[in-house]
């Protein structure tokens, strides 16, 4: 980390503070929906083979992927996402 300092305008810290408040509250939306997708993911990996299409899903995605481990689905991120 560099050390310094930087002058910006009230303006421009509040649209700062304005987009970090938003980022935050999509962050969290992002983190439940992505626990919504892994129940409904579990749920249809309990009655239907859907390993082909996860694998096919893994193979093309380039942001994440999903893991069934004991009949539950994750969804993880890449290290390069």
């Amino acid at each position: 980390m560099v050390n310094g300092s930087v002058t910006i305008s009230i303006e421009d810290f509040q649209t700062l503070l304005d987009v970090k408040i938003k980022t935050e509250e999509v962050e969290g939306k992002l983190k439940i929906a992505t626990k919504e997708l892994q129940v409904f993911l579990s749920f249809i990996c309990s009655r239907v083979d859907m390993s082909s299409h996860i694998d096919e899903f893994n193979r093309q995605s380039q942001t994440c992927k999903i893991v069934i481990e004991d009949g539950k689905a994750q969804i993880q991120l890449n290290e390069k996402a």
